[in-house]
């Protein structure tokens, strides 16, 4: 029977969330000058988690066995106050976590975590929890601009505070990733280049989440991009576009592909750069409220689950198509 171009396409991207990219297995690589390496490069290729945030509404093997059947190599647990791990209870639930995960023949590349100070209570017991489970990265918590002080005052604030969160990373051999995120320190990336810079790239450094970077930066973001080259430990992969309402241009979160992103571009600049890291997938538009870490979903389970499955297969496919696997 015939079939339309749309609906042909529509089924190929389906059909490929479910195919494996072999990238399951850690291979043993090392490289002196960035320690960070011989967690994230798989077989000398990327790795794609699906990010606990958008699984509150599952329990730690429900979670794994369906991160698992839709195609991922690994999933980013959230380990903070509102996640899958509270850091309170991090030396009991990690290891329970990351044990359901490991059965359902997954890995842990990466986890997030809300730590913003060396000093909090939880933030040794994670990183020591973490890194004694052979977790290789963990993003950090974001910072904000304080308006009673310039924007040098701030920088050399956030970056005493970075510093010492480094020498700890340091201390439990396990890397830190700041994330750029549009409206608070890191926004403009030229504020977290300041920061990074002068620190250890082996224990510090950044979670390079392009949809933000597009969102602040446009054009510009393949300059920042390659300033921070050394630093980036680990990506995500969401997209965006710009739609007036009302009279007001605002951000609008859409499918990934779908947006204003230029992944073919972006992707053939970290091959380019020889960076190939982690991917934890996210999912900012609405999907029954699982975009935003909801317990209780608020449409089927099974139009949630199909939105992870298209997005990972265009993911796949631009990584494919990229040279990048």
């Amino acid at each position: 029977m015939p079939i339309s171009r749309k609906n042909f396409i529509k089924s190929t991207v389906i059909t490929l969330a479910g195919m494996p990219l072999g990238l399951s297995a850690i291979a043993n690589v090392t490289k002196p000058s960035l320690a960070l390496t011989d967690g994230p490069v798989v077989d000398g290729k990327v790795s794609i988690s699906l990010f606990s945030k958008h699984l509150q509404w599952l329990n730690y093997k429900d979670m794994a066995a369906l991160a698992a059947e839709i195609g991922y190599d690994g999933i980013d647990i959230t380990v903070r106050a509102d996640g899958h791990v509270k850091p309170e209870r991090v030396k009991d639930d990690l290891p329970k976590a990351v044990e359901a995960i490991k059965q359902a023949g997954l890995n842990v590349y990466l986890i997030t975590t809300d730590i913003r100070d060396a000093n909090d209570k939880y933030t040794a017991d994670v990183l020591q929890t973490a890194s004694q489970l052979g977790i290789k990265n963990y993003r950090m918590g974001w910072y904000s601009y304080d308006a009673k002080l310039d924007t040098t005052a701030n920088i050399a604030v956030i970056k005493k505070r970075i510093t010492a969160i480094a020498a700890l990373n340091k201390q439990y051999k396990i890397h830190g990733d700041y994330e750029n995120h549009t409206g608070r320190f890191s926004g403009p990336l030229w504020d977290l280049w300041e920061v990074l810079k002068d620190l250890d790239p082996q224990w510090m450094g950044c979670q390079f989440d392009i949809r933000h970077a597009t969102v602040d930066g446009a054009e510009a973001w393949p300059v920042t991009l390659d300033l921070l080259k050394s630093h980036i430990a680990s990506i995500t992969a969401k997209d965006f576009m710009w739609e007036k309402a009302n009279g007001k241009w605002a951000i609008k979160d859409v499918p990934l592909g779908q947006g204003m992103v230029d992944f073919k571009k972006y992707f053939a600049q970290l091959k380019k750069l020889g960076l190939q890291r982690p991917i934890s997938q996210h999912f900012e538009y609405p999907i029954g409220g699982a975009q935003s870490g909801i317990a209780k979903l608020t449409i089927p389970k099974e139009d949630v689950i199909k939105a992870f499955k298209t997005d990972l297969a265009t993911l796949k496919e631009m990584l494919r198509e990229s040279g990048l696997v």
